[in-house]
């Protein structure tokens, strides 16, 4: 149960990540969304771009912070004894 709860944690980050992925697309070819028209293309890259780094950020942090607490990463990354 607790594999299927972190999973879900980590796909709503992701499908916000793509949806980021599509707006950007969209504005290199020229398709306006609901929400802008089409004078605020630029607005509507900003928007995808935002939404794709907080997916990606929130997934890599996960990952990140996973593999630390199992010692999986580099010496400096890894956590003391004394800091628990």
């Amino acid at each position: 149960m607790i594999r299927i709860v972190a999973l879900l944690i980590l796909v709503i980050p992701g499908v916000f990540a793509a949806y980021g992925i599509k707006l950007m697309r969209d504005m290199a070819f020229g398709i306006t969304n609901a929400p802008f028209t089409t004078s605020l293309l630029w607005l509507q890259f900003l928007i995808g771009l935002i939404l794709f780094l907080a997916g990606l950020a929130f997934i890599a942090g996960f990952i990140f912070y996973r593999d630390r607490k199992k010692n999986k990463v580099q010496a400096r990354f890894r956590v003391d004894n004394n800091e628990k």
